[in-house]
């Protein structure tokens, strides 16, 4: 794999997506952008190649729709020059359970998990062969905290994060790179797209600051990176606690305090 691989980035028109095309291509990476929106996609491209002289191909694709999502997924498994893939498109729950209607929650884990999960297993297979790669998944923090009332858009973010641990047992023994990025609010169009009135959110990061910590991550293969947490500590002992459960998961019988008294 080259030494500066080509990034594909979803998702890459606005917000996240965006500064992370500016970052790799600030490195020196080529660039694979991914969005809906292919006038500010092509305005994108167009800037980052004159102002950093790199190759930068515009992809109009909604991942929610079968045959778009199947074209990324194909330039993943074919176009060998791509080495770095950042599963960034996602989008936010307006309300609670009771506000959702079917269509809404289809979409929302179908752009969220489907189609993020897809795009990692059409790339995985070459990363492996390879021995080298890195996949990026954006989740949340929200995937943390069910007490945030965001229970759909929470849950899909807790599968990112779960997928991402998973993937990095599987693969990191194959030379693949997987990092699970949970950022806190920041400050995006994806509130807004989900009739959120961002003026009534509280403590959002700028994305800027969100995308430099999460590449000083990426940097460090943290294999999880949560940018607004200051004590690692506690991720870490959460962690530790998980593992020490894990022990206790295999048992042949129910524990005593499921048994029925005689």
């Amino acid at each position: 794999m080259a030494n500066t691989p080509t990034v594909l980035i979803t998702g890459a028109s606005t917000g996240i997506g965006a500064t992370y095309a500016e970052r790799f291509a600030q490195r020196g990476h080529d660039l694979v952008l991914v969005a809906r929106d292919i006038t500010r996609l092509n305005a994108l491209a167009a800037k980052l190649r004159a102002a950093h002289k790199v190759e930068v191909t515009a992809l109009q694709a909604d991942l929610t729709a079968p045959s778009d999502l199947s074209t990324i997924e194909e330039r993943l498994r074919d176009d060998a020059r791509i080495g770095i893939l950042i599963n960034n498109a996602g989008m936010a729950q307006s309300g609670g359970i009771l506000q959702q209607k079917p269509e809404s929650i289809e979409r929302l884990i179908a752009l969220n998990i489907t189609a993020l999960t897809r795009l990692a297993a059409a790339v995985a297979p070459r990363f492996a062969q390879a021995g080298a790669g890195a996949i990026v998944n954006i989740g949340s923090v929200v995937g943390l905290a069910p007490e945030f009332g965001m229970s759909i858009y929470g849950a899909t973010k807790a599968y990112v994060q779960f997928l991402s641990q998973g993937l990095r047992v599987e693969l990191a023994p194959k030379g693949v790179y997987v990092q699970a990025v949970l950022p806190a609010g920041t400050r995006t169009e994806i509130w807004e797209r989900a009739g959120i009135d961002i003026n009534t959110m509280r403590d959002l990061m700028d994305v800027g600051e969100l995308v430099d910590a999460a590449l000083v991550g990426f940097d460090r293969r943290e294999p999880v990176t949560i940018p607004p947490l200051s004590d690692a500590g506690r991720w870490d002992a959460l962690e530790a606690a998980r593992q020490g459960l894990l022990s206790d998961l295999h048992q042949a019988h129910a524990a005593t305090r499921y048994q029925r008294a005689a």
